[in-house]
């Protein structure tokens, strides 16, 4: 799962449990959708991609230099970087929210679609929540 700095699930890539993250961190990068705001042609790149130690590959370091992208990754066995962890709480968190679905804490799907589908419903939710949490929250 790929999410920005404030917790939405951008991309989501569903793998078996027995294949590591980083053969397939390249592909969620690559995922993420065009982000809008402003006028003109819409950014397809973030400008910087934190993530942990199971990520300090130099073939992945290079695959973001590549999409313009400034990775920021602890090497192994050296010391962490400073205020990393508070920032990646948020990603924790957003790792942590589809469980709150129960049929999605355990794969009891044998078909990897329908357990797809219901991961893309489960994000869909989570970003209607956030969206309807910040239109109620202000006052006119």
């Amino acid at each position: 799962m790929i999410t920005d700095g404030e917790g939405t699930p951008l991309a989501v890539l569903t793998t078996g449990g027995n294949v590591p993250d980083i053969s397939r961190a390249v592909d969620l990068v690559d995922a993420v959708p065009p982000i809008a705001g402003r006028r003109g042609r819409p950014r397809r790149r973030f400008p910087v991609l934190l993530a942990d130690t199971g990520y300090d590959s130099a073939r992945f370091r290079t695959a973001c230099r590549q999409r313009r992208t400034g990775p920021i990754i602890p090497r192994r066995g050296r010391k962490h970087i400073k205020g990393l962890g508070r920032l990646r709480y948020v990603v924790e968190q957003s790792i942590a929210l589809p469980h709150q679905f129960r049929r999605l804490a355990v794969r009891w799907e044998r078909h990897l679609d329908l357990h797809e589908a219901l991961v893309s419903l489960d994000c869909a939710l989570i970003c209607w929540r956030r969206l309807t949490k910040r239109t109620t929250s202000r006052s006119c």
